[in-house]
């Protein structure tokens, strides 16, 4: 059995401070989304990926594994959007058992309306907080740990 490496006080540090602020920007971005558009941050996610996709779509397949949010909700997410008219959902053309889910009209309006108050409340809880170089360097250093995430080393 391999030996315990704690965190040392600096290691803690950034680790707290990485718990408590991506917890109260998740809930200040969360919060205004619903407070302003009705919408939670994963069905404004999913509008986003599929507005990029354009008339094309994205297989829900393909929708999951670019979302941030948890895979299990997305079928639950893009329901509740098809009930309210934002997206379509339809079978692949390629392949029977595919899905293929289309942002609608009505749902490129409602991500229209939802893109500046959610630009401005990112504005207001991160991005503003920081100068240039804090900025470069959050970048990068979340970059490095997102690339190695993705490539399955220890984690999501």
């Amino acid at each position: 059995m391999a030996k315990t490496r704690w965190l040392d006080e600096q290691e803690m540090a950034a680790w707290i401070a990485f718990l408590e602020v991506s917890h109260r920007v998740f809930r200040s971005v969360e919060a205004q989304l619903k407070e302003d558009e009705g919408l939670s941050h994963a069905q404004y996610e999913i509008l986003v990926k599929l507005s990029a996709a354009g008339e094309a779509g994205l297989r829900m397949t393909v929708l999951a594994d670019s979302l941030i949010t948890p895979k299990s909700g997305l079928t639950y997410q893009v329901g509740r959007l098809e009930q309210s008219g934002l997206v379509t959902r339809t079978a692949c053309d390629s392949d029977v058992r595919g899905v293929t889910a289309r942002i609608t009209p009505r749902g490129l309006d409602v991500l229209r309306a939802a893109a500046p108050g959610h630009v401005a409340r990112v504005r207001e809880v991160l991005i503003d907080l920081m100068d240039r170089p804090q900025l470069l360097a959050l970048a990068d250093a979340l970059g490095t740990v997102n690339g190695r995430l993705r490539e399955g080393a220890g984690g999501a």
